[in-house]
């Protein structure tokens, strides 16, 4: 039986150019070699509205293609999210879909359920990250804090376990790095169905 493996470009910018959208279609690639039944959903193609209250959270339903983005989470076994840094963390588009996305009852519990575990439990994920720094430097002296955000504070909340992350620096610097981590990608993908 083959993996279900939902790959999340997390870009806001849906532009096929974007290195975001190479590095999903790498891992894509590598995971579908090996056998996985892939799907793929670009954020940067949803229009949705942002929430700014906790009645949009709790008492209006979600549009089309969030409930569509709810069920490849509901379907995947392994969701891998790329996306990538900016100031820091992820760009908040990626931020307001998983606010419209991980809602009460769907990935997170409602408020005062007896045993607060995540609704999505049972799935893994993989996060990578794209930057212009050096990865080593952004998880040393900023101590990768939007990436662990991302991990504990909306993937963990919601059960995924375990969530393995892979930082891709100097993404502006050179073709040929950015090729060679392409292939990295596309590795990654097969190692990980």
């Amino acid at each position: 039986m083959s993996k279900r493996i939902l790959v999340i470009n997390g870009h806001p910018d849906a532009s096929p150019q974007r290195y975001c959208a190479a590095v999903a279609q790498a891992y894509a690639d590598g995971a579908t070699e090996r056998g996985a039944e892939v799907r793929r959903l670009s954020i940067g193609e949803l229009e949705f509205p942002l929430i700014r209250c906790r009645a949009d959270f709790e008492d209006v339903d979600p549009p089309s293609c969030i409930t569509s983005a709810q069920d490849a989470f509901v379907w995947a076994e392994h969701v891998v999210l790329v996306h990538p840094l900016w100031l820091g963390a992820a760009p908040a588009f990626l931020k307001a879909f998983f606010e419209q996305a991980f809602r009460y009852g769907f990935a997170v519990p409602q408020p005062g359920e007896e045993i607060p575990r995540g609704k999505l439990a049972g799935r893994s994920a993989r996060l990578i990250v794209t930057m212009g720094m050096p990865g080593a430097l952004y998880a040393s002296l900023f101590g990768g804090f939007g990436v662990r955000a991302m991990k504990r504070g909306i993937l963990g909340l919601a059960g995924f376990k375990p969530i393995e992350h892979t930082y891709i620096g100097n993404v502006e610097t050179s073709a040929d790095a950015r090729r060679d981590w392409l292939d990295k990608v596309r590795r990654l993908g097969a190692a990980d169905v």
